[in-house]
């Protein structure tokens, strides 16, 4: 009976495809908008970006349509090599010479193409776990033998992160591995027991890190050094004030003039909110809570626990990025790097997306629920 039900494959989630397809679209019209003017000052072409953006799309738009068309499950048996390999890969990045170093951080490799090992990591945790999860119905039943094991590779994954260093990338796997712990089954009590230590060691980390305190300084009164610590809060506000509610006009943003730093890339919901208004920024954020709704029914819908981790994993990935993001540009938490997803600049970040949906379409194929 169980076979079956992987041989009958039905239609993909459409209104989940149509929806991704609409941010992808949106997202290239964004990024050329919000990087003509660095593409030129930067490269005297004011298509750089763009072109590369276009590049990366389509990659990732073919990269999709493939795993669509996949077994899902096949990623299932291929996860302990995925996360093997991505942790190598983060270990590389920090080797002198080999990683790459910008902005004070080392997060990059270049293999023949450029890319970041990170986002392979947060795939290859969200595979790892759900397949290994899958496996015993009553794993997390005990702390020491079934929890503690998911969080000691947690903690090796984001130590390596932190090394790099690259907070927002290690609060977003500690995040998601959390979810899919908690769906499989963890119990209450023993996050409860974690949260105290926890919230110690990161309030501990703060104080420590000169950079990380810095930023909740300037957090908590960004208009206090709004030439330093505070820049980038104060020009995203000040984005986001100016778009009022209809915005400026598509391309005629003011603060992507290299008063916002990055904006093709952290800060392009602020150039959305500064040129489409508050009914731009209230589109996108439907088009998210679109995607969460459709990734919630294909998870609670898959027809097996792996799936369902995998599903529930992917979704929970992208919606608390894109939460993430909005929160730094409007200055709700502390400032740190994280990219919108689907409408920021970046290839790795783009492309392995685009694959993560296309196993989550592929889950969908297999589960039994109404398209509509």
């Amino acid at each position: 009976m169980k076979g079956s039900v992987y041989k009958k494959r039905r239609p993909f989630d459409f209104w989940l495809f149509m929806t991704v397809t609409i941010m992808l679209s949106m997202g290239i019209i964004m990024v050329f908008s919000a990087s003509a003017p660095f593409s030129y000052s930067t490269y005297r072409d004011v298509y750089y970006i763009l072109k590369r953006q276009l590049l990366y799309a389509v990659i990732g738009f073919v990269a999709m349509l493939i795993v669509i068309n996949m077994d899902y499950r096949i990623f299932g048996k291929l996860s302990p090599l995925l996360l093997v390999a991505s942790i190598a890969l983060l270990i590389l990045v920090l080797v002198p010479g080999i990683g790459i170093e910008e902005n004070n951080s080392r997060r990059w490799l270049e293999l023949g193409v450029r890319f970041q090992p990170s986002e392979i990591a947060k795939l290859a945790v969200i595979l790892f776990f759900s397949h290994s999860l899958s496996k015993g119905k009553d794993k997390l039943d005990s702390f020491f033998k079934g929890l503690v094991p998911y969080l000691l590779l947690v903690g090796i994954i984001a130590g390596l992160l932190l090394l790099e260093p690259h907070l927002s990338c290690t609060i977003i796997i500690i995040i998601i591995a959390s979810i899919i712990l908690f769906c499989a089954g963890a119990k209450i009590k023993h996050f409860i027991i974690l949260f105290v230590p926890a919230a110690g060691a990161f309030a501990a980390l703060i104080i420590k890190v000169d950079y990380m305190r810095a930023r909740v300084l300037s957090f908590l009164d960004p208009w206090s050094d709004m030439q330093d610590t505070g820049y980038n809060a104060v020009q995203s506000l000040y984005a986001i004030g100016s778009g009022g509610v209809f915005g400026r006009g598509l391309g005629k943003s003011m603060q992507k003039f290299l008063y916002l730093p990055y904006p093709h890339n952290d800060f392009v919901f602020s150039v959305i909110a500064e040129e489409l208004g508050f009914i731009g920024v209230l589109t996108i954020i439907i088009l998210f809570m679109m995607f969460t709704w459709r990734g919630i029914k294909v998870a609670v819908n898959a027809p097996d626990l792996f799936g369902s981790l995998a599903a529930m994993g992917i979704t929970s990935l992208i919606t608390v990025q894109a939460l993430l993001n909005i929160a730094v540009v409007t200055s709700s938490i502390p400032p740190t790097g994280v990219s919108l997803p689907f409408f920021s600049y970046g290839g790795t970040s783009l492309v392995s997306l685009m694959g993560a949906v296309g196993i989550l379409l592929s889950i969908s194929r297999y589960s039994n629920y109404s398209r509509m």
